[in-house]
C-alpha cells in the first residue's frame, strides 16, 4: 500500500513537472514571437497614419494675426468675498493680417469676458475685458480666459490672480441639522 502510494506522488510531481516545462516553453516561444514583432517594426519604422488624421499644412504668415500683450496675467491680490474685479487687457497685432478672435471660453461661470469684436487690423489695438465675480467663492483664485483666433497658436490665455477674503471670517458656519 505504501508502495502504491509512493508511485501515485512520484507520477504526480513527474506530471506537474512535465506541465510546467511545457507552459515555460509556450510562454518563451510567445514571448520571442512578440520580440522579433518589435523587432521588426523598429527596423521597419514606418509610421502609420490613423484613418481619421486630418492633413496639416504650415498656415501662411501673411494670414494670421499675432498678439501681444503687455501683461498675460493680472492679480487683484486680496478682496472680499462679494466683490467684482474688472480688468481690460489691452493688445496690439503685430502679425501680418487682420486678427480676428472667433471664439473667448472662461475657466469658470464666476469669469466673464468681453472683446474686441471687429478685426484688428496690424499695428492696431483691441482689448480683452474679464470680469471676476467673487460670490461664493474664497482662498485663492485664478480663473483663465481662453481666446480663440487666426493667430499661431491658435489659442492664448490670459489670467486673473489673487485672494478672496470670506464673508464672515473665522466664524463657524453649522453644518446640517441643528439639535435643540
Amino acid at each position: 500500500m505504501k508502495i502504491n502510494v509512493m508511485n501515485v506522488a512520484v507520477l504526480s510531481v513527474a506530471l506537474a513537472l512535465a506541465t510546467s516545462c511545457n507552459q515555460k516553453s509556450d510562454q518563451d516561444a510567445k514571448i520571442q514571437a512578440l520580440e522579433d514583432k518589435i523587432a521588426q517594426l523598429e527596423t521597419n519604422n514606418t509610421a502609420v497614419t490613423p484613418v481619421n488624421a486630418q492633413a496639416t499644412q504650415t498656415a501662411d504668415p501673411a494670414t494670421l494675426g499675432q498678439f501681444e500683450f503687455p501683461e498675460m496675467e493680472y492679480d487683484f491680490g486680496n478682496i472680499n468675498e462679494g466683490q467684482v474685479v474688472e480688468h481690460l487687457f489691452k493688445f496690439t497685432n503685430n502679425g501680418q493680417a487682420p486678427l480676428v478672435i472667433s471664439n473667448i471660453t472662461a475657466s469658470c461661470g464666476c469669469t466673464s469676458p468681453d472683446w474686441s469684436k471687429a478685426p484688428v487690423k496690424p499695428g492696431e489695438e483691441g482689448f480683452v475685458k474679464v470680469v471676476f465675480n467673487s460670490s461664493s467663492k474664497s482662498g485663492a483664485q485664478a480663473p483663465t480666459v481662453s481666446i480663440q483666433a487666426n493667430t499661431n497658436p491658435t489659442v492664448t490665455r490670459l489670467r486673473l490672480k489673487g485672494t478672496v477674503t470670506p464673508k464672515i471670517a473665522g466664524a463657524a458656519t453649522p453644518v446640517g441639522p441643528i439639535k435643540r
